[in-house]
């Protein structure tokens, strides 16, 4: 049986953008005003940033951008497990029914993405049966940086891989989550993009070309026939993974070519790269179908 390797990496490369699209100000439960967390984020070199106050859209037509470009959303938080709404027109009413919300999100043009399922002392902010339920969400915070505070775990890889191991096609994404000064900068989201437009990332974020971050530097990602190539800047390990957290390879050193067997029955592959300290950065999943399906 032969399989084909579906890359969410477009071959022509583009430029990568740093940003963040989970950050709080004092709109509602952050630290710093909406200019001030503007001008924190830019001063770190960040590319995008979504203010994502909770249930509400924070104004920023009158604010100094600094060089960023801002991305309109909000925390969907009220009455349920918390959720991204991304490129957001207006705010969406947090029913219950999550779903109902995600319909909500999608119809307005947005996206959702599902917060720190890993937190709280039953390490269940939003329990695995919801995620598995719903349909029609980009993905999840596979790294929120508040919640290595809090209880809980900061990483949901665990759930993530769930999810992919059983069919579902969603992305992880890394967000700092910012509710104090100490809180910025300790995770972002790196897009692929071919323009520094709202409209390009938006797309990028929603389609899977980017990979999250908690200081790893990814500089290349190649994909052709069955043969993937990771470069890193700084990467001590990589490490790829199929269905279910099932390890197929590991490496020492800043780069992995790693070739999808060609009689595999795994449904994808993904890519952590481990750095000094806390630092790491993981891919997106990389989708194994028979040829036969792709036909």
């Amino acid at each position: 049986m032969s399989v084909v390797v579906s890359s969410p990496y477009p071959a022509a490369g583009g430029m990568w953008l740093k940003g963040n699209l989970h950050t709080h100000t004092t709109n509602s439960d952050g630290p710093l005003s909406p200019q001030e967390t503007i001008d924190a984020y830019a001063a770190r070199g960040y590319d995008f940033l979504m203010l994502s106050d909770h249930d509400q859209l924070s104004d920023v037509t009158a604010l100094d951008h600094r060089g960023m470009v801002l991305i309109p959303g909000n925390e969907i938080s009220a009455d349920g497990p918390h959720m991204l709404h991304v490129n957001a027109t207006k705010v969406i009413a947090p029913n219950p029914d999550r779903q109902v919300v995600i319909d909500a999100v999608n119809a307005d043009g947005g996206f959702t993405v599902v917060n720190h399922p890993n937190w709280e002392s039953s390490f269940s902010h939003c329990p695995q049966e919801r995620l598995e339920e719903w349909n029609g969400y980009a993905g999840i915070e596979i790294f929120n940086g508040i919640i290595g505070i809090l209880p809980g775990s900061p990483l949901a890889t665990d759930r993530w891989d769930r999810l992919l191991g059983g069919g579902r096609r969603i992305w992880g994404y890394g967000t700092d989550d910012c509710h104090r000064l100490g809180d910025l900068g300790v995770a972002w989201t790196v897009v692929q993009a071919d323009k520094r437009t709202a409209a390009d990332l938006v797309s990028s974020l929603r389609e899977g070309r980017f990979y999250a971050s908690t200081g790893v530097v990814i500089t290349r990602v190649a994909a052709h026939g069955r043969t993937i190539h990771i470069e890193t800047a700084n990467a001590q390990h990589i490490k790829a993974y199929s269905d279910y957290a099932y390890r197929e390879a590991s490496v020492d050193g800043a780069a992995m070519t790693f070739i999808v067997p060609e009689d595999t029955s795994k449904g994808y592959v993904r890519f952590e790269c481990w750095g000094a300290g806390d630092k790491m950065a993981w891919t997106q999943p990389f989708f194994i179908a028979p040829a036969s399906q792709q036909q």
